[in-house]
Formats: C-alpha cells, sequence, structure tokens
C-alpha cells in the first residue's frame, strides 16, 4: 500500500505539472498570429496548414473530436486574438493526449483503493485540466473585448475627424488602424485587408462584428452598413456614434465608482475593523482585568 500511495503522489504531481506548464504556455505574453500577418502585409486569416505539414496526432484529434466542439473552440480562439504558439489543432491534441491519462490515472486510483476525498480532488483536478484550454481562451477573450471597448471612443473620434478633413471612410478607418497599436487596430486592419481582397463591406464589417463580442462594437457596424445602404452621411454617423461612446465610456466609469464602496464593505469588516477593535478594546479590557483583579 505504501508504494501504491507513492505512486498516486507521483502522478499528482505530474499532472499538478501539466497544470502549471499548459496555464504557463497559455497566459504568457506573445505575439498574435494576427499580428504576425499583420506586419507581413499578408491577409490576417489563419489558414488550415497542408495535410502534409500536419502531424498524425494532430490530424486524429481533429477527426475524434465532435465538428460542434472545433467550431466552438475556433470561435474562443479567434475571439482571444488567435495565439500563435497555441492553435486550434494544438489544443484539440492536448485534449485529446489527456482524455486517456485523466481516465487511467482515476482507474489507478481506484485499484489501490485511495481515499475517497483524493479521488475525488483527482477527478475535479482532470475535469479542470480537460477544460482548461476553454477557459484560459475565454479569460483571454474577455480581457480584449474590454481593451477593445476602451479603445473604441477615441479611434472614432480619430475616423470622424479625418472623414470631416476629406479623407473617405476607408482611407479615415486605414489612418486609424494605422496609428493605433491595440486589438481594435489589428481588428480594422483585418477588415481593411478582406476588403482589399475582394470582399464586400457588408461581409468585412459582418466579419468583424461576428469575430468579437463587444455589443458597442457591433452596434457601430450596424450603424455603417444602414448609412451605407441607405446613403447616409458617413460623418453624421461616426460623430453621433462617437458621442454615444464617449458618453456610455464616462456612465460605465461612474458606475465602476458607485461600485467602490460595496466592494470595499466586505474587506473592511473582515480585516479591517476586527483589527480596530482590538487596538481599541485591548487597553480598556486589560485594566478592567487590572481593577477586578485588585479587588
Amino acid at each position: 500500500m505504501p508504494d501504491s500511495l507513492l505512486l498516486v503522489v507521483l502522478l499528482v504531481a505530474l499532472a499538478a505539472g501539466a497544470i502549471v506548464l499548459t496555464v504557463a504556455s497559455l497566459i504568457k505574453p506573445e505575439r498574435s498570429r494576427m499580428v504576425a500577418n499583420l506586419h507581413r502585409g499578408e491577409r490576417a486569416v489563419v489558414v488550415d496548414a497542408p495535410e502534409a505539414s500536419r502531424s498524425t496526432l494532430g490530424s486524429l484529434a481533429q477527426r475524434l473530436t465532435p465538428a460542434p466542439l472545433i467550431s466552438l473552440l475556433t470561435r474562443q480562439h479567434a475571439r482571444a486574438g488567435r495565439p500563435a504558439q497555441w492553435p486550434v489543432e494544438r489544443l484539440l491534441t492536448l485534449k485529446l493526449v489527456w482524455l486517456p491519462v485523466g481516465i487511467a490515472l482515476l482507474c489507478l486510483l481506484a485499484a489501490v483503493q485511495a481515499p475517497p476525498i483524493l479521488t475525488l480532488l483527482i477527478g475535479i483536478a482532470a475535469i479542470v485540466i480537460y477544460f482548461l484550454p476553454e477557459l484560459l481562451l475565454v479569460s483571454r477573450g474577455q480581457e480584449r473585448d474590454q481593451r477593445i471597448q476602451r479603445q473604441l471612443a477615441d479611434t472614432l473620434d480619430q475616423m470622424m475627424i479625418a472623414v470631416e478633413a476629406g479623407l473617405g471612410f476607408d482611407g479615415a478607418m486605414s489612418r486609424a488602424a494605422a496609428n493605433g497599436t491595440g486589438a481594435l487596430s489589428e481588428e480594422l486592419t483585418r477588415t481593411l485587408q478582406d476588403m482589399r481582397m475582394g470582399r464586400s463591406r457588408r461581409e468585412a464589417f459582418t466579419d468583424l462584428a461576428d469575430r468579437n463580442q463587444v455589443v458597442d462594437l457591433r452596434r457601430f457596424v450596424r450603424a455603417i452598413l444602414q448609412a451605407d445602404a441607405y446613403g447616409i452621411s458617413v460623418s453624421d454617423v461616426l460623430r453621433s456614434q462617437a458621442d454615444e461612446m464617449r458618453l456610455k465610456r464616462r456612465q460605465r466609469a461612474e458606475e465602476k465608482a458607485q461600485q467602490v464602496p460595496v466592494k470595499v464593505l466586505m474587506p473592511l469588516m473582515l480585516c479591517i475593523l476586527p483589527v480596530l477593535f482590538i487596538v481599541v478594546m485591548t487597553p480598556a479590557v486589560l485594566q478592567m482585568m487590572e481593577t477586578f483583579g485588585s479587588l
């Protein structure tokens, strides 16, 4: 039994190491494949690798994984900015490799009659590791959406100034994308490159809205498409959208400022008030103890 427990501990340590390596690889800062394509001047889309260059395990993972799961992982990967070091094929391979390892680990724990609490913890860890790529991609996608939302108002101001100065809408968007450095400039550059490759403005902007979950960006895309369809002045649309984005940004800042007292209340009650109560009441308690002790 001690040898079996030692083996279980070793396997648990290996599983923990796999978690740490996976998290470190996924969350470390890196240039996305989209950014690399933009700097090379290529179309910023992810093209599937040729069949000869794919690993056998990666091809097997794609064949064994259900199509809805591949589609979901692809959308999450695009929303996260398409991390170059973790393409969809590699994530599917990771999930395919870990599935039999987790099942074998649980079977080993059952064979050595490990404590139920240990089996439960290992089972939870195995499930977390299996869904870890999705969790990290969702987290990175949410952070990227927040960056796009913060940059949208300033970008629309730049586009409005460029249009009023005499540039066309595409030229204004190209100028704003060239001057920007964040996720929004990457998305605008990709949209422009899609149009240069022959796609219509409606198709390119529809893909821009589908790639992102930012509500304000989707509203801007709908306004531009409606202006393009009905012949509305683009400068007026940009001015109204920029004013609305600035107003919403100010409202979000005020909302967060109003949430600060509520968020501070719990740490104040649990951490600061007990210590303050002890500091204030300890001398009085000691004085009372000394007085009653002398009586």
